[in-house]
């Protein structure tokens, strides 16, 4: 089914991703302070899976989440969950803005593994993007001036991860619909992590099953927001929005845990978010209707 673009219904979707993101590093946040990682990761895939299958009855049952491309998924998801186990230590680590910021890398890593695998062509924007971003990560790690935080070295190789899971993801959406993407991830995520999960099982409190489920339910449906907000604008349009996520995050970060941004920071931050603009201000433009 076609949609008619509408720059306001992008902006209202992609504040429903905006709005389930941040949700997302407050709760990472809190329910680590009581639990560990792989307990946290694997209740949000198998709450995101039953909050997911009233969508996935509408709109065919488990027999349209059929694939022919298994092994893809399976190592999609693996390095997507490694990421996401990543994102979730740095922010025990670091503060909120900062993980943000250095997330905000991921279009680099893509930008190199769509051209070396995908043959995507790599222009001048796409290679300026990659040196301000590095650039960034330069200024806001500072190697050799400080003692270096390993919630910022983490928090890169999330960043590399999303990347290499990214670019995979473009591979499959070739032949697979969003659902069913998102089906696969969560299914093959609650598998990878049953065992570590179990072994490092401790009864959530009533206050951390409350994050658990908030976790849930945004990790899993800010994907479908996003998805809708491409089906009413261009990519260029959209994704500059997401943009705001890193002052929203830092300001979060001020007013919930008094954390505070230097310069360094701020300056990196700017520099990665000025490349992805310059590459997504050059990218070709989509068609004007696109199909659901």
């Amino acid at each position: 089914m076609d949609r008619t673009p509408s720059k306001p219904m992008a902006a209202l979707w992609m504040a429903g991703w905006l709005a389930l993101m941040l949700m997302i590093a407050v709760a990472g946040r809190e329910t680590t302070r009581e639990l560990n990682v792989f307990e946290v990761m694997e209740a949000r895939s198998i709450l995101g899976l039953l909050m997911l299958s009233p969508l996935i009855h509408v709109n065919g049952g488990l027999a349209a989440m059929w694939t022919s491309r298994p092994l893809q998924h399976i190592g999609r998801n693996l390095v997507h969950y490694a990421g996401q186990i990543g994102w979730f230590f740095a922010l025990t680590l670091i503060p909120l803005g900062q993980v943000v910021s250095i997330e905000f890398t991921m279009p680099i890593w893509t930008a190199i593994l769509a051209a070396t695998f995908l043959g995507e062509r790599m222009t001048v924007w796409k290679t300026t993007a990659i040196v301000l971003g590095l650039v960034g990560v330069i200024i806001i790690v500072r190697p050799g001036t400080s003692e270096i935080n390993p919630g910022q070295l983490i928090a890169l190789a999330a960043a590399v991860a999303f990347g290499i899971s990214i670019a995979m993801m473009k591979s499959l959406t070739r032949t697979e619909s969003t659902l069913s993407i998102i089906f696969w991830m969560l299914l093959i995520q609650a598998a990878a992590g049953f065992l570590p999960a179990l072994y490092v099982w401790q009864w959530p409190s009533a206050y951390a099953w409350g994050f658990i489920v908030v976790i849930a339910f945004c990790g899993t449906f800010s994907h479908y927001c996003m998805a809708r907000a491409m089906l009413y604008a261009d990519a260029t349009v959209v994704l500059p929005m997401d943009f705001l996520r890193v002052p929203l995050t830092a300001t979060a970060g001020w007013l919930i845990y008094s954390e505070r941004l230097d310069l360094f920071t701020l300056l990196g931050a700017a520099l990665i978010l000025t490349g992805n603009l310059l590459n997504l201000k050059a990218a070709d433009p989509a068609p004007a209707r696109v199909s659901a």
